[in-house]
């Protein structure tokens, strides 16, 4: 960043409640669209829809080789496809792809379905506690040991190395998120080096795929990125489910009629999710830096300056979505959010997040007749955005 003086705008490192981040969004949507920060080293935020569209579908103009996230920039090398701009990054994503497949996906139903189940029935014997930490952070990394065909201890030590990274990259710890982001790395390289004696499946394995990737060139993939893609695949599907799910408890929370109309009708769930996912999309930090200089809402980002995305501000923008703070099962344009980003970068796994969050909420109704907060929430900090501890009693 140059040496040009900004005003604060935005503050993320001010104390949050579930409600509070929505409406400092709203305001500065109104009043200044384009705030700037001095946190994290200095950062741009576009809040509206249309300019955090307009950098999605520009990444040839809006790189994310040089800030990829806010706060933090990677350390211990670079982890594609995030990393990289197409078309280098492209070969990964095919692969990646690839082991997403429909029928993939839905070989994955059943085995979601019996985690869940397992983990909420557990829940309600208990009679509740933090959802988080005893239902949506533990589902998604059971759902990923079953795509990697991890062991059991891999698994293991992918949860807790996964949760523990999380936590301290959110208490901005930066001797802990290069600890375990090594651990991670490590168990990418067993990976890599354990499909290289005994391939699976590539259209079910994503590591296997990864192995039978060519480049445009026909040549296999660097083993340093090969690396870093697995690694960068390994946490990065086990950070937004646990917030959002815990999002959607609140919400829920707050509304029986809702809860029983579920309930009532689970068929309902697939649109309702859709409708959660705008409401509480679970990122405000993925970020981009402009190749050549640009230009939002009357203010000049100069080239490299880190501008943040915010996907949860963007989802409830007026100019898209009516009346965009209040739950509707029925929005015509539903599909327009931002929850999995847009263009060449959108969500990989999104197919199967989708399937896995439908499933998570039904199973989470199914299992209760009533879910009531017992309890203040505590707020996740940048990049992403929701509650990492939500206290309910369940019956």
């Amino acid at each position: 960043m140059d040496e040009r003086q900004f005003e604060q705008d935005y503050d993320p490192l001010l104390p949050e409640s579930f409600d509070t981040p929505h409406a400092v969004f709203k305001d500065l949507r109104a009043r200044c669209p384009v705030p700037h920060s001095d946190a994290f080293g200095g950062f741009w935020m576009l809040t509206r829809y249309a300019d955090v569209a307009r950098v999605l579908d520009d990444p040839i103009e809006f790189t994310t080789r040089i800030r990829n996230v806010v706060p933090g920039a990677s350390a211990t090398g670079r982890r594609p496809p995030l990393h990289l701009d197409p078309p280098e990054h492209t070969p990964y994503r095919r692969a990646i792809d690839r082991a997403l497949g429909p029928k993939r996906v839905a070989d994955m139903v059943p085995v979601i379905e019996s985690h869940a189940r397992d983990l909420i029935t557990a829940f309600v014997a208990r009679g509740g506690g933090d959802l988080v930490e005893h239902y949506s952070s533990p589902l998604p990394a059971l759902v990923f040991a079953d795509w990697f065909a991890l062991s059991a201890e891999q698994n293991d030590m992918l949860w807790r190395t996964a949760e523990l990274f999380v936590k301290a990259w959110e208490a901005f710890d930066v001797a802990t998120v290069q600890m375990t982001s090594e651990r991670l790395y490590a168990l990418a390289r067993d990976l890599i080096a354990e499909r290289r004696i005994a391939p699976l499946d590539p259209e079910r394995d994503p590591v296997s795929s990864l192995l039978e990737a060519r480049d445009a060139a026909g040549k296999k993939l660097p083993d340093e990125m090969l690396v870093g893609c697995v690694r960068q695949i390994l946490v990065v599907g086990l950070v937004a489910p646990p917030v959002f799910l815990g999002s959607v408890a609140v919400h829920l929370a707050r509304d029986g009629a809702l809860q029983d109309r579920l309930r009532g009708a689970p068929d309902l769930i697939p649109a309702a999710t859709e409708e959660f996912l705008r409401l509480y999309t679970p990122y405000r930090g993925f970020a981009r830096t402009t190749v050549h200089g640009a230009a939002f809402e009357g203010r000049a980002i100069a080239p490299g300056e880190p501008i943040a995305l915010a996907y949860a501000s963007a989802n409830r923008d007026a100019a898209v979505f009516e009346d965009p703070d209040r739950f509707r099962l029925d929005r015509p344009n539903i599909r327009e959010h931002l929850a999995f980003g847009r263009g060449p970068h959108r969500c990989a796994g999104m197919a199967m997040a989708r399937v896995e969050l439908q499933i998570a909420i039904r199973e989470m109704l199914a299992a209760t007749h009533d879910i009531a907060l017992n309890g203040d929430v505590r707020m996740s900090g940048m990049p992403e955005i929701g509650p990492v501890y939500v206290p309910l009693r369940v019956r």
